[in-house]
C-alpha cells in the first residue's frame, strides 16, 4: 500500500514538474485572452453621451430622473473552471509510455494550473457510469494537484461504461452559475454510437442531444482522449478481446485481413462521427493521443476560441 501511494506521489510530482513548464514555456497569456472576460457583470450606471450604444440604456433610471443613463458592465473578475473527467474502464488503456487516464491527469493538471494562476475557481467531477467523487470549485494551488491526484488514482480501481448522460445531468445539478467545463474522455459510451448502421455509419450517441442543452448554459470544451492502438488489430491469431466498457469478451482471428479492416473501418468510423458531432454542434474541442504530445493541440485551441472572439 504504502508503494503505491509513492509511486501515485512520483507520478504527481512528475506532471507538476512537466505542466509548470509547459505553462511557462508556452502557455503564457493564451488562456487568459482566451477564457478571461467571458462573462460580464453589472458594474454602475453613468449619464449617456452621443455615440452609445443606446441598447445599453437604462430605461429605469431614465424614466426615475428624467436624464437617459446606460448601464455599465465589467468583466467577470473569475471564471469556475469544472473538469469532467472519465474514469471508466476503457481510460486504463494504454499501448505506449503512457495510460488514456495518465494522459487525462496531465491536460487536467495543465490546464487546472493555467486557470489557478488566472485566479479562477476549479473544482473535479470523476465519472464512470455512475459519479465517482465531485470535488466543488475552489482557488488555490492545492486544488490542482489534489485533482491530479484524484485522477491518476481512479485508474487502480477504473471499470465499467461511460454513462456520458448521467455525467452532464449532475453537471447540470451542481452548477448553477455558468462555468468553463473541461470534457475529458474517449467518448465510448457503452449505450451510445459504438456499432455501425447497414450504411456504415455510426448512430447518434444518447449523450448528443443533452451536450448541445449543457453547451448552451455552460462554455464546454471536449478532449477526445486516445491511443494508437484503438485503431487496428495487431496480427497475433487467435485473440480473446475484453470490452473494457462492458467486460463482454469476444474471440476474433487477427490473422484474417478482413477481421482487422472491419475493426479498423469502425474505429474510424466512431471517431470521425464525434468529430463531426462537435463541428455541427459548434462545441470546441482538441484531441489528445497517447502517443504525442498535446502542447501544440491545446495552443491552437486557444488561438481558435481568441480568433472567434
Amino acid at each position: 500500500m504504502a508503494s503505491d501511494v509513492k509511486e501515485l506521489m512520483a507520478k504527481v510530482g512528475k506532471i507538476r514538474i512537466l505542466t509548470n513548464r509547459l505553462i511557462d514555456d508556452q502557455l503564457s497569456g493564451d488562456y487568459h485572452s482566451t477564457f478571461k472576460g467571458q462573462g460580464v457583470e453589472f458594474d454602475e450606471v453613468r449619464p449617456y453621451v452621443a455615440g452609445d450604444d443606446v441598447r445599453s440604456i437604462d430605461w429605469n433610471v431614465t424614466a426615475r430622473t428624467g436624464v437617459p443613463f446606460i448601464k455599465r458592465f465589467s468583466e467577470e473578475r473569475e471564471l469556475t473552471v469544472l473538469f469532467m473527467v472519465d474514469v471508466s474502464g476503457s481510460q486504463s488503456y494504454g499501448s505506449v509510455a503512457r495510460s488514456k487516464m495518465e494522459l487525462a491527469a496531465e491536460v487536467t493538471a495543465l490546464l487546472a494550473l493555467t486557470a489557478i494562476r488566472n485566479q479562477d475557481k476549479i473544482g473535479l467531477i470523476l465519472f464512470s457510469d455512475k459519479i465517482v467523487k465531485y470535488i466543488p470549485p475552489r482557488k488555490g494551488r492545492q486544488p490542482v494537484m489534489r485533482l491530479v491526484r484524484e485522477v491518476l488514482a481512479a485508474e487502480d480501481e477504473a471499470t465499467g461504461g461511460t454513462d456520458l448522460v448521467g455525467a452532464l445531468k449532475f453537471l447540470n445539478g451542481v452548477q448553477k452559475r455558468r462555468a468553463v467545463v473541461f470534457l475529458v474522455s474517449d467518448f465510448m459510451a457503452t449505450a451510445g454510437a459504438v456499432q455501425m448502421d447497414a450504411n456504415g455509419s455510426v448512430p447518434p450517441a444518447d449523450y448528443e442531444r443533452l451536450l448541445r442543452v449543457v453547451s448552451r448554459r455552460h462554455d464546454v470544451v471536449c478532449i477526445p482522449v486516445s491511443d494508437p492502438a484503438e485503431g487496428e488489430l495487431p496480427r497475433a491469431g487467435l485473440a480473446e478481446l475484453e470490452d473494457p466498457e462492458t467486460g463482454e469478451l469476444v474471440l476474433v482471428d487477427t490473422n484474417d485481413k478482413a477481421v482487422r479492416a472491419a475493426f479498423a473501418q469502425m474505429a474510424a468510423a466512431q471517431r470521425e462521427h464525434v468529430l463531426r458531432f462537435f463541428a455541427r454542434s459548434g462545441v470546441d474541442h482538441v484531441s489528445v493521443s497517447t502517443d504525442r504530445p498535446y502542447i501544440q493541440e491545446v495552443r491552437a485551441l486557444f488561438k481558435r476560441r481568441a480568433a472567434k472572439r
